[in-house]
């Protein structure tokens, strides 16, 4: 348990170019070393000085409609970029075992079945959003996609549920290399994700 006071900025689980030809590394520094600290240094910037410092983190999320904007923009920025960064791995792709593919199987028929869903929910997200595989009640699962920095968490948000992958679909997550193409970037993620973290996440969840 975190307090937002006591989080920490870290570096990522590997090199810049390690997801390579995937993602580039470019878009990897840029997104990691600019717009995710941003997120961090805002959000710690909104809480100083408030009860909001001493507020566990994901508690403050699940709250996070009593709380002022930069905090809902900045901690979901936060929280999502640190889950994003640690589901992908350049030893990434394949499918998932165990627990999480029988999951996967029993609530969307398959797994070609459940990429479908989440790629088509990350290809028409409108504007700047993320898209989640998350644990809802009863330890379904589902996909659902949110706006801006929003994530399941949030009791803001339509889909409420315990995320344990996520895409990022705002531009600057894929801009430098894929264009206006965002499902070529969506495609090419599926050889990034690390099923075995997503497993983990999965029983952390359930």
């Amino acid at each position: 348990m975190t307090k937002v006071s006591e989080l920490i900025f870290q570096g990522l689980p590997y090199a810049y170019n390690a997801l390579e030809p995937h993602i580039d590394a470019m878009t990897m520094e840029i997104h990691h070393s600019r717009h995710h600290k941003a997120y961090f240094d805002n959000l710690q910037a909104a809480v100083k000085d408030t009860d909001m410092a001493g507020m566990e983190f994901t508690e403050l999320l699940r709250n996070i409609s009593k709380f002022p904007v930069a905090v809902r923009n900045n901690g979901g920025g936060h929280y999502n970029h640190e889950l994003f960064w640690n589901i992908m791995s350049a030893q990434g792709g394949g499918e998932p075992q165990g627990e999480l593919a029988s999951a996967i199987a029993r609530d969307f028929g398959s797994f070609a079945d459940f990429r479908e869903k989440f790629s088509n929910a990350a290809k028409t997200r409108f504007g700047s959003g993320w898209t989640w595989l998350c644990v809802l009640p009863g330890d379904k699962l589902e996909v659902c996609s949110t706006p801006n920095q929003d994530n399941p968490l949030m009791d803001v948000s339509e889909c409420k549920g315990q995320p344990i992958l996520g895409l990022d679909v705002w531009e600057h997550a894929y801009y430098l290399k894929y264009q206006n193409k965002r499902p070529d970037y969506v495609s090419a993620f599926w050889n990034l994700v690390d099923w075995n973290r997503v497993g983990s996440n999965f029983k952390q969840a359930i």
